[in-house]
């Protein structure tokens, strides 16, 4: 599933790597379970099924996840590097970052660092010159992260689904 791009050791004994097919229906009940837990009440059947598709994400993108020393599942990311299916980006020279997740129990170790920074050493090595991604209001934890790497909000770009859930933009330009 999704090529071996990327992959090595994060931090403190974190492997980021692809995900194998062993782990797509974990991946995807974690995912599934730390977004509703986010947004209680706010999260559509069609966005669990989405969630939870990581075959089908991995299928045209590249998802990472997070492993321990015991092959433990710690967390994921998607990195789509082009537009279509999975991406509002509209620019081949842009990456977009999707469903980043950590398990709870791995919360606080700088995992979704590490899988952030894997992301963005990616979109270097292909060759973007920005990477970007939206996020809600639910998820500060994530936005002081994204911030903390460089990430800039970008107002222009945020998205309203759902009526009334508002997606915030954020950007990172990777030139120079």
């Amino acid at each position: 599933m999704g090529g071996p791009r990327l992959g090595g050791q994060g931090i403190g004994g974190v492997a980021i790597r692809p995900v194998r097919d062993d782990e797509a229906d974990d991946l995807g009940r974690v995912t599934v379970e730390v977004y509703a837990d986010l947004v209680p009440g706010l999260l559509p059947e069609e966005y669990r099924a989405e969630l939870a598709d990581v075959r089908g994400r991995a299928a045209e993108t590249l998802v990472l996840v997070a492993v321990d020393e015991g092959g433990a599942l710690l967390g994921g990311i998607t990195y789509v590097d082009r537009p279509g299916r999975w991406a509002s980006i509209a620019q081949f020279d842009q990456a977009e970052l999707r469903m980043l997740v950590v398990a709870p129990h791995a919360q606080g170790r700088g995992v979704g660092t590490a899988l952030l920074q894997a992301c963005i050493d990616q979109a270097r090595l292909d060759g973007k010159r920005q990477v970007t991604l939206h996020t809600t209001t639910f998820m500060p934890t994530a936005q002081r992260i994204y911030e903390r790497a460089g990430f800039r909000r970008a107002p222009a770009t945020d998205l309203v689904v759902e009526g009334d859930l508002c997606l915030l933009s954020y950007v990172l330009d990777l030139d120079g």
